[in-house]
C-alpha cells in the first residue's frame, strides 16, 4: 500500500505564530526600557554639594531630566497599552505580523536614548525633533501592525472594521497633536515639551470630558 504523499510546509508559513510569545517579549522590553529611563537622572556629585543651598541648586538643575523622564515614561506607557490592546484583539499571528511588532519594539528600545538626548539638550530643536521622530515611527509601526492584521484577517472577523477604525482614529489624532507640539519648538522647545506632556496626560488619564475622551 502506497504511503500518502505529505504536503510541503515552508518554515515561513509556521513561523511567528504565537501571540503569547510576542506579548511576552514585548512586556520584557517595555519593562526594561521604562526602568532604564531613570538612569537619565543622575544624583548630584557629593564633591559639588557643600550646603543645602548647593543641593537645592543641583536639584533644580535636574528639572529638565525629571520632566523628560516623566514624559518618556508616559510615552512608553501609552504605546504599551496601544500594543497590548491590539494583541488582545488578534486571534492568531504569523511571521510578518511578528516582525512588524519586533520593528516596533526596536524603536521602543531607542526611547531611553531619545530621552537622555532631550534631557541634556532640552533647548535644542534637533533633540526635540529627534524625540518626536521616535514617537512618529512608533505610531507608524503600531498602525502598520493593525493594518496588516485587518488585511490578513488576524482580527476577529466580526469586529475587524470596528477595531481598525478605532486604531486609525487614535493614531492619526495622536500623531497630529504630537506634530503640532513639535512645531512649537520654533518658538520655544519648552513649549513643545509642555504640550507633549499635556497630550500624554490626556491619553493616560482619559478624562470624562466628551471632546478629550474622543481624542
Amino acid at each position: 500500500m502506497a504511503e500518502p504523499s505529505s504536503q510541503s510546509t515552508y518554515y515561513n508559513e509556521i513561523a511567528g505564530a504565537s501571540i503569547h510569545r510576542l506579548a511576552g517579549i514585548s512586556d520584557g522590553i517595555f519593562a526594561v526600557g521604562m526602568t532604564i529611563l531613570v538612569l537619565t537622572l543622575a544624583v548630584p556629585a557629593a564633591n559639588e554639594v557643600r550646603t543645602d543651598s548647593d543641593l537645592w541648586k543641583a536639584l533644580v538643575h535636574l528639572l529638565p531630566g525629571v520632566v523628560t523622564y516623566f514624559m518618556s515614561f508616559l510615552t512608553l506607557g501609552i504605546f504599551w497599552v496601544g500594543q497590548q490592546t491590539q494583541l488582545s484583539q488578534v486571534e492568531r499571528s504569523d511571521r510578518d505580523y511578528t516582525w512588524i511588532n519586533l520593528a516596533f519594539l526596536l524603536f521602543v528600545t531607542l526611547v531611553p536614548f531619545s530621552t537622555a538626548l532631550l534631557a541634556a539638550f532640552y533647548q535644542s530643536r534637533i533633540a526635540l525633533v529627534e524625540y518626536w521622530l521616535n514617537i512618529l515611527v512608533l505610531g507608524v509601526l503600531i498602525l502598520a501592525g493593525a493594518e496588516y492584521a485587518a488585511r490578513t484577517h488576524l482580527f476577529n472577523e466580526a469586529r475587524r472594521t470596528i477595531i481598525i477604525h478605532a486604531v486609525r482614529r487614535r493614531v492619526y489624532t495622536a500623531q497630529g497633536l504630537y506634530l503640532a507640539a513639535t512645531v512649537l519648538c520654533f518658538v520655544d522647545t519648552r513649549l513643545s515639551i509642555g504640550l507633549i506632556v499635556l497630550i500624554q496626560l490626556n491619553y493616560a488619564v482619559a478624562p470624562r470630558i466628551p471632546f478629550l475622551r474622543r481624542l
